[in-house]
């Protein structure tokens, strides 16, 4: 069966407690764990926005447990510096970390001021930042012109093994071209149709035979109700159209163009249950399609509560 994993929302907790959290996960059966990366949260009452790479070294120090992260190489990160990033959990902590790289958004990429770039720029220039990338993990001397520039660029400390570069993919499209450059895929949950949909494309594009990952949004809570007054209260941007998520610049933003969402409309996009066995079956059907790994991040702020539901009602039938 997959991996179930435990995703750290740094979104919704402040760092101390994500590290709290982590542990805990891992001493109650989780098996392996991913960040969230953002400069600002989604909404204004989610209320954090820690620095994923400087939690990460302390994540993975303190359990035994394999990271990842999803970002986004080109304006608020310079590629030169995710691959020294990289580089440096990866040499520490080998085999234990994977990078995934996305083209982001505007909500935490405007900080630096550039302009936000038209949609097919922002599709091609993940690739242009993962060449430059592994060529900086392999030792080389790196100088590149393109959408992004990186010049007269070496890492001296490099990782023994690479960490996997896994490809962010919520289309089939996106799916199709990341399987003929990324060593594993990572999707987000949705009824089975569209994610088989997705696989497909990925192993068509190349990506037959590499690992499949899958995030999973989830919000339960001791009744129903409860459990979607906090998916609805604490992520209700998963009720605006996608193609809006990349282009809003700020929480107060999207808390506007979320103000019109509503609880039928999270009901329908994400898990929200108080049944354990709904979830068991759920995720036995994500690990159906090929998931290998499968991170389960609950909305609500019932951490604690989660965890010890999940160790004890529906990980161990996922076993």
């Amino acid at each position: 069966m997959a991996t179930i994993g435990f995703h750290c929302a740094h979104e919704q907790h402040a760092p101390s407690e994500l590290l709290r959290l982590a542990r805990l996960a891992e001493a109650s059966g989780f098996g392996a764990g991913m960040c969230s990366d953002h400069f600002h949260p989604w909404l204004p009452e989610q209320g954090q926005s820690g620095f994923s790479f400087a939690w990460l070294g302390a994540a993975m120090q303190a359990t035994g447990l394999s990271f990842g992260t999803v970002c986004a190489p080109g304006d608020r990160y310079h590629p030169a510096i995710v691959a020294q990033a990289a580089a440096t959990l990866g040499q520490m902590f080998p085999g234990r970390f994977w990078l995934s790289v996305a083209s982001g958004e505007a909500l935490n990429e405007h900080v630096t001021g550039a302009p936000w770039p038209p949609k097919p720029a922002r599709h091609a220039r993940p690739l242009e930042c993962v060449e430059a990338i592994r060529a900086l993990w392999r030792g080389e001397t790196v100088d590149h012109e393109g959408l992004v520039t990186v010049k007269d660029a070496r890492l001296y400390t490099t990782p023994e093994t690479p960490p996997l570069v896994v490809g962010a993919a919520l289309t089939e499209e996106t799916a199709r071209w990341a399987g003929g450059w990324a060593d594993a895929l990572i999707t987000v949950a949705g009824e089975p149709d569209p994610l088989r949909k997705r696989i497909d494309a990925f192993r068509e594009g190349g990506g037959e035979g590499k690992p499949l990952f899958l995030q999973v949004a989830l919000s339960y809570a001791e009744t129903d109700d409860e459990a979607l007054r906090a998916a609805h209260r604490e992520w209700r941007q998963a009720g605006l159209d996608p193609g809006r998520l990349a282009d809003l610049p700020s929480p107060e933003a999207f808390a506007e163009a979320a103000r019109a969402v509503t609880p039928e409309m999270i009901r329908d996009r994400l898990r929200v249950s108080s049944d354990p066995s709904r979830f068991v079956d759920w995720l036995a059907r994500d690990a159906e399609l090929g998931f290998e790994r499968i991170y389960l991040h609950n909305l609500g702020r019932n951490q604690d509560a989660f965890i010890e539901t999940f160790a004890g009602r529906v990980l161990p039938q996922l076993r």
